[in-house]
């Protein structure tokens, strides 16, 4: 189970994240919205936290649960990856922005430029990005 948050800062602008190239994987290449896999025995806002502290070096306040969607990717007529997002809309309270753990690009995006960047977003991103209001 994948979980992870739409963040919003007091500016109006959205955090975006790109996985470093050597890690590979279904998102490679495209801004996504921080987040990773929960771990065993972990609640969901523990893991969330967790998951941006590792990843970006920010704490946030959960503020709205989005709707759980999943994400079911086959070739050769077997499932590859099938990914269930639990994400949040959340609030940024602390800490200082800094691309760590398996994350090699964060940016600060104005909501209003989202726009500008859309074709570099993946689609499931776009489709948290709308859960959340932010386009």
């Amino acid at each position: 189970m994948a979980v992870g948050v739409v963040i919003e800062d007091d500016l109006g602008r959205v955090l975006l994240v790109k996985h470093k190239p050597e890690r590979g994987g279904f998102w490679q290449g495209k801004w996504i919205c921080p987040g990773g896999e929960l771990e065993v025995g972990e609640e969901i806002g523990e893991g969330i936290r967790r998951e941006i502290r590792e990843e970006t070096g920010l704490e946030v306040d959960l503020v709205k649960a989005l709707p759980a969607f999943d994400r079911i990717v086959k070739r050769d007529g077997k499932v590859k990856l099938h990914v269930i997002y639990v994400d949040y809309e959340a609030k940024l309270v602390g800490g200082e922005l800094k691309a760590d753990s398996d994350v090699g690009e964060a940016k600060w995006v104005k909501k209003s430029s989202l726009g500008q960047i859309w074709e570099e977003i993946h689609e499931d991103t776009k489709k948290l990005l709308k859960l959340a209001g932010a386009v």
